[in-house]
């Protein structure tokens, strides 16, 4: 398997994506530039953390355009697995493959800090193999991170199955405290319709690794590996 780690000025978690995939996870794994439209011989591709040009005009809005991303909607409606996290979710977003939009944190301030996300569905690119329930420790760094939809839109997608991670205490409570950046929904993480396009805001490649305080985030990259076998 070859997984494909898009890189577009401002992202900064490039090389940690790049590292789990294929130090920590023993997988094939390569940068593709974002001026790039050619996606063959990618199993998989993964959108990382950052500020895709400097998060101008609104987070993701500009990199939505890039020419990289017409080859990544494209991969995408054809089954192949994305995963998009934190800006690559919000990038997402903007290139219309994931529902929401993310507003400026409830305190209005940069949050980096661990959190706890429950996993609430295995049927995904992300979470192929992982139990419905477990609660994952990693870290978040953002701004903007607070997802939102209108009630009847969260409600469809609630019906859908499409709600994957959500925000809650160490012991899998919904609690206000533990939803830090105010997501309707306490939601963490979406997918699309068809569960091979998954953005989250937690950071699972910065908890990877036993040295960096959880390995939790780990599980998430190998369910990416499991889901392609499976497939």
């Amino acid at each position: 398997m070859t997984v494909g780690v898009v890189v577009f000025p401002g992202s900064n978690c490039d090389h940690d994506a790049y590292h789990v995939v294929k130090h920590v996870c023993g997988e094939e794994a390569r940068f593709v530039w974002h001026k790039e439209a050619d996606l063959s011989g990618l199993d998989a591709i993964i959108l990382p953390g950052g500020f895709a040009y400097g998060d101008y005009l609104r987070t993701g809005a500009i990199a939505r355009f890039s020419p990289v991303m017409g080859a990544v909607v494209a991969f995408a409606k054809k089954g192949g697995p994305v995963l998009g996290i934190c800006n690559g979710f919000q990038i997402l977003q903007e290139a219309g493959l994931l529902p929401g939009a993310m507003l400026r944190n409830k305190t209005v301030k940069f949050l980096s800090q661990p959190v706890h996300i429950r996993v609430e569905r295995s049927d995904t690119i992300a979470t192929a193999g992982v139990s419905v329930g477990r609660v994952l420790t990693m870290p978040i760094a953002h701004g903007e991170g607070n997802f939102y939809l209108p009630d009847d839109e969260l409600d469809r997608l609630e019906g859908e199955g499409r709600v994957v991670f959500r925000y809650t205490t160490k012991d899998g409570r919904l609690d206000d405290d533990a939803n830090v950046n105010g997501s309707s929904r306490a939601i963490a993480g979406v997918c699309n319709e068809a569960r091979n396009v998954v953005g989250l805001m937690p950071h699972p490649e910065r908890a990877a690794e036993p040295d960096l305080g959880s390995a939790d985030g780990r599980c998430l990259f190998e369910a990416l590996t499991r889901s392609l076998v499976q497939a």
